[in-house]
């Protein structure tokens, strides 16, 4: 079991942690003060339990536990706050329980005793898209390891086309700039195009990818990605653009104008 904690003081996250950790010793227990990275370290890692602070500074807590909830439908959230009137809005969120402070060890086992949802049924949805910063992909919060690297840039190409189909002859000017024999790439794309089918069907996820005669396309409603919900909810998605997209591509590049002209506007 994975036990997620997030408090803005220091000193009540620790006696949460050492709390938890004499009930629940074979546990793990993650423990930030900065709600931020315990987002990113809840992409990382299967969160069974999260005891959330509501109020936090940056994201405050019940739309982290928004955030979780869309991580993980099943995830039991413990809303942690000094008003009872949050009990309401924890109530709303389907929260597995409220807590106010300051805590104390009875009243936190009992909320772990009571679980909205049993252990275990927390599950991530399976195939995640990074695009800001390096490209990666993952496949039940693991990197996916296809047996070429310009396997991964097809993947890219199509992510970034956001779900129209691209042709073959696209791909290839993308992953090859103009460079070399035509009939060689095009041999080398179908090597490709086969280690992309075997890598994905191996791992039950081939559903991600529409395929037509000479194109294929990414399913974007098949897939989390962080470009997809920031184009969609811009400032309140959880993923923000910071000037990094795709960094180790160069076709790449082309897109930053477009996706610095949507921020600046957000900014405006």
């Amino acid at each position: 079991m994975t036990i997620l904690t997030v408090i803005k003081n220091k000193s009540l996250l620790d006696e949460l942690k050492g709390i938890l950790t004499a009930i629940q010793p074979d546990a793990e227990i993650l423990s930030f003060t900065d709600s931020p990275k315990a987002l990113a370290a809840a992409r990382e890692k299967i969160i069974d339990v999260a005891f959330l602070d509501v109020k936090l500074p940056e994201i405050d807590g019940l739309l982290l536990g928004r955030y979780l909830k869309d991580l993980y439908n099943d995830i039991n959230l413990i809303m942690l706050t000094k008003e009872r009137s949050t009990a309401f809005d924890a109530m709303a969120l389907r929260a597995s329980g409220c807590l106010l402070f300051p805590m104390n060890r009875d009243d936190i086992l009992q909320e772990m005793n009571e679980l909205r949802n049993p252990l275990g049924s927390a599950k991530q949805r399976r195939v995640y898209a990074q695009t800001f910063g390096n490209f990666e992909l993952f496949i039940d919060g693991v990197p996916v390891a296809f047996k070429y690297t310009k396997t991964k840039e097809i993947i890219a190409v199509l992510i970034n086309n956001k779900g129209v189909q691209t042709t073959n002859g696209e791909i290839i000017a993308c992953l090859w700039e103009d460079d070399g024999d035509p009939k060689v790439k095009s041999s080398y794309l179908s090597n490709l195009r086969q280690d992309l089918q075997n890598t994905l069907t191996e791992l039950k996820a081939n559903d991600i990818i529409i395929k037509q005669r000479g194109s294929m396309a990414i399913a974007a409603d098949r897939i989390e990605c962080d470009l997809f919900e920031w184009l969609n909810k811009k400032s309140t998605s959880k993923y923000q653009y910071l000037g990094d997209y795709m960094n180790q591509f160069s076709w790449a590049e082309y897109v930053h104008a477009e996706l610095d002209e949507i921020s600046y506007a957000m900014e405006e």
